[in-house]
């Protein structure tokens, strides 16, 4: 695979530091530019990052002295030096969906963390192992901008990366009808860390802005399919979430309660998950998990501090299996929300649009 040259845009934001650490030294992408707002342009990443850098390992030395360029105003300049860009801003959604469109507009593609564009309908939203044939309406959408090169492809919300993974092959099998996933969600989700959010300590909230109606909706994009220039959104499972903050620093764990039309054993179950795997396993892409589900048949686990690492944060963690009174069964999931959920799901999905040829 040859080499390509990115860009990471919102780059000293917590998710924009987990791209930095994730693309040094990776085999496929080599970082040439790091762009931020304009109160961080014209610094070096070091001195824009300052104290603010959130993440247990430290600023990757490669990109240290890298000079910010502002995020809005030099997009023709960040095109002309990268193949595409990761984008990690945190501005509001109208802004967001104006700027990553200006970089595709440029020529420039966008592999995107942020959730302005995810119910864009020629905008492929794509968990790599489940759906990457959505990939595909990337033609439309450069119809539709009126460009050769330039396109947007986003990656869902991490709260629903750990149970949707998990629902996945037994909806294929066995057509799941409903399903509750109550979500525990960690606090660098939002950007936090202890540190800086004491209040969270001893606490638990029972309100996360928006993640409901996102753990909701967007499986029916996941779960869709191309017709025309559009993805046209499932209109079944039917799914019910209730999201909650813990004082948990890395991973959302899900408790998922889920209904079959064809009810399987729970022996089809764990046959279900331990056999499934998905286009990044068998194009052996960097940062797949080889075995993408996990299941642990402590009644103790998973838990998040002990097991949201598992195969570097790609990997999703499932535990506590039991018939339930009234669904079908209940179990419980855990996913690393910044690596797997975030800046690891986008990484994953830029090597699939790279192994297909969407950058070349």
């Amino acid at each position: 695979m040859k080499k390509y040259k990115v860009g990471i845009i919102g780059a000293t934001g917590m998710v924009g530091q987990r791209f930095s650490l994730l693309l040094d030294k990776h085999p496929w992408f080599d970082v040439v530019c790091l762009a931020a707002s304009p109160r961080s342009a014209g610094k070096t990443y070091r001195e824009a990052a300052g104290d603010k850098w959130k993440l247990a390992d430290p600023m990757p030395e490669s990109m240290a002295d890298m000079v910010i360029l502002n995020a809005e105003e030099d997009v023709e300049k960040i095109a002309s030096q990268v193949d595409f860009v990761f984008c990690a801003v945190d501005m509001k959604k109208d802004e967001i969906r104006a700027l990553e469109e200006k970089y595709a507009k440029a020529e420039c593609p966008v592999v995107s963390n942020n959730s302005a564009h995810r119910h864009t309908p020629d905008v492929p939203m794509v968990i790599p192992e489940i759906n990457p044939d959505h990939i595909e309406i990337i033609k439309a959408q450069r119809e539709r901008l009126g460009t050769k090169k330039g396109f947007i492809a986003v990656k869902s919300n991490c709260s629903l990366q750990s149970y949707v993974p998990a629902l996945a092959p037994l909806h294929d099998k066995y057509k799941v009808t409903k399903a509750l996933a109550c979500t525990y969600q960690a606090i660098s989700g939002a950007g936090r860390t202890f540190k800086t959010w004491p209040e969270i300590l001893d606490n638990v909230i029972p309100y996360i802005g928006g993640e409901e109606e996102k753990s909701e909706q967007e499986p029916m994009k996941i779960w869709g399919h191309i017709e025309g220039n559009v993805i046209v959104d499932a209109t079944e499972p039917n799914i019910t979430a209730q999201c909650l903050r813990v004082p948990v620093s890395d991973g959302h764990t899900a408790a998922v309660f889920v209904s079959f039309e064809n009810k399987p054993s729970k022996e089809e179950i764990l046959e279900a998950w331990k056999s499934f795997s998905g286009v990044p396993q068998e194009l052996e892409l960097p940062s797949a998990p080889k075995q993408f589900l996990n299941y642990f048949e402590e009644n103790d686990r998973p838990q998040a501090k002990l097991d949201r690492n598992l195969e570097g944060g790609m990997a999703v963690s499932i535990g506590r299996l039991r018939e339930d009174t009234q669904y079908d069964y209940k179990f419980v999931c855990l996913s690393h929300n910044t690596l797997r959920g975030a800046a690891g799901g986008a990484v994953l999905l830029a090597e699939l649009l790279a192994s297909k040829g969407y950058f070349d």
